[in-house]
């Protein structure tokens, strides 16, 4: 029987369908586990903004087709034991059902957040990458396994200080070429982690490789 759309949106307003945007099966390219094969579900939906995002097609929600996370499961777990849920925001949306999903499969969950919202779903890695339109809650920076600043000019710096002092004290902290300034900021990046050595470099290395 066809749903109404009306009920449709209550399913997705409990996680049990998902704005799905896209799904794929790649190399990690960013931070703690790069070079690692994993499967990315990229889902709709975020209201952070930032002006140098480079998949602001995700922003709308409604673009992308609600999916059933018992669907997006099957498919995710015959490619990889490690899922990657990003976005667009994953946390505009509850991410509990999905994660316990994945979990009953025996799989690794990571997600790729702003942080923007509290913290749902239950998660193996925690990739925390804070934007100043609208900060994290206090609940993922306690979570936050690794802290991803991304550099867009040098006032970024003191930005990521600020950052560096709210997550947990084994928050791997990352420092990040934004990707349209990277021949300009990247000189600054590598002099400010020699001078502060708690900090590491990380590199959008998907896009060098030419892959998703």
């Amino acid at each position: 029987m066809k749903m109404s759309k009306e009920e449709v949106m209550n399913l997705v307003d409990q996680g049990l369908w998902l704005p799905l945007m896209e799904e794929f099966y790649t190399i990690q390219g960013e931070g703690y586990y790069k070079g690692t094969a994993a499967y990315f579900i990229r889902v709709g939906g975020c209201d952070v903004g930032c002006h140098w995002c480079d998949v602001k097609e995700s922003w709308n929600a409604n673009l992308h087709p609600p999916t059933e996370i018992s669907e997006i499961v099957e498919n995710a777990i015959k490619y990889s034991d490690t899922i990657v849920i990003t976005g667009g925001e994953p946390l505009t949306w509850d991410m509990g059902p999905l994660t316990e999903a994945l979990k009953a499969k025996g799989v690794k969950t990571h997600i790729e957040t702003s942080g923007a919202y509290i913290l749902t779903g239950t998660w193996d890695w925690v990739c925390l990458s804070p934007k100043k339109i609208k900060l994290p809650t206090k609940e993922v920076y306690e979570a936050a396994n690794e802290l991803k600043v991304i550099v867009y000019n040098k006032h970024d710096f003191k930005f990521a200080e600020e950052q560096a002092a709210k997550v947990n004290n084994n928050c791997i902290l990352y420092l990040q070429p934004e990707w349209s300034k990277r021949n300009e900021v990247v000189p600054d990046i590598v002099n400010y982690v020699m001078k502060n050595p708690k900090w590491k470099v990380s590199l959008q290395t998907h896009k060098y490789l030419n892959i998703p």
